[in-house]
């Protein structure tokens, strides 16, 4: 008896991929860009990334991933201090349905970071070298690769994209692209502000701490403005104040030692600066009831005791 054959519909095919690395980037890492006729996806395993797309950043944390759709072009830079651990592959694929994947930024879920771990170990066993070593630069089959270790990137990658693609909802997407550029920003600027505090008694000048921060003078700028409503170097200067009158409280110092611990070089231009901010000279506040109050108050500062 001939029984009829049922032919499974297949959305999404993956034969070819173009390259696959599991890799640590240096804390300074920086691509001026690049642009490629295939597919590509970038995962965030450790550390922080900013991808500059067309005329948008965007900032990737642990556990989101990027794609970048064929002739796209896109760069990128370590941020934070960190040196990011990334999974790269990138693949050919001329499904209709890979065109929900552009511009696409998604956090994943357990269970989807559980299919790229699968593709990760199998591509451990399927390549010589394997995915994360040094070495990879363009997959190579690997003699005594484990039976079917290609065909399970294949399944696996396959399963992952078509899950993402069931997903869907671009407006999340982009809601949590912005979350994650706010959050990026917010922590941007407590960096700025913890490495002007460690550098209190420094003269520094916005092209220093552009420098610092491998950022442009306009954006920073406008970064610290919105986020403490205060120019950078003004924010500088009432940290510098606010550290003088910690100093005034708990220290026994002439006032010209007291300039020199907050970098001033003229007692002068302090007492001035310090009375535009506060309304009284150092001798005043260091004479006023508040700081007498607060002078034998270490619970108030237990970062001096």
């Amino acid at each position: 008896m001939q029984f009829p054959r049922y032919d499974l519909r297949v959305e999404l095919s993956i034969r070819q991929i173009i390259t696959f690395f599991y890799m640590e980037l240096p804390k300074r890492f920086w691509t001026p860009g690049e642009s490629h006729d295939f597919w590509e996806m970038a995962y965030v395993d450790n550390g922080y990334l900013e991808i500059i797309r067309g005329t948008q950043r965007h900032a990737l944390g642990p556990g989101d991933l990027i794609f970048y759709a064929p002739n796209e072009f896109h760069a990128g830079r370590a941020l934070n201090e960190s040196a990011p651990t990334l999974i790269i592959l990138s693949f050919e694929c001329d499904s209709e349905a890979m065109h929900a994947c552009a511009g696409k930024i998604v956090h994943l879920e357990e269970e989807e970071k559980k299919l790229l771990s699968t593709i990760i170990r199998e591509g451990r066993e399927a390549f010589d070298p394997p995915v994360d070593s040094p070495r990879m630069h363009r997959p190579r089959q690997r003699l005594k690769a484990a039976f079917g270790s290609e065909q399970m990137i294949k399944n696996h990658l396959e399963i992952l994209l078509i899950q993402l693609i069931r997903r869907g909802d671009r407006s999340s997407t982009n809601q949590s692209d912005s979350i994650a550029m706010a959050n990026y920003n917010d922590t941007l600027v407590g960096q700025m502000i913890d490495y002007m505090r460690a550098n209190i008694r420094e003269n520094l000048t916005i092209e220093q701490l552009c420098s610092a921060f491998g950022m442009g003078r306009t954006r920073m700028v406008t970064l610290f403005k919105t986020a403490t409503g205060l120019g950078t170097i003004a924010y500088f200067q009432k940290l510098k104040i606010e550290h003088a009158k910690t100093i005034i409280r708990h220290r026994t110092l002439r006032m010209t030692e007291v300039a020199e611990e907050v970098g001033f070089a003229s007692v002068h231009h302090f007492s001035r600066s310090f009375k535009k901010e506060t309304g009284l000279t150092p001798t005043e506040y260091a004479r006023s009831v508040n700081a007498r109050a607060l002078r034998w108050s270490p619970e108030m500062y237990p970062e001096l005791n």
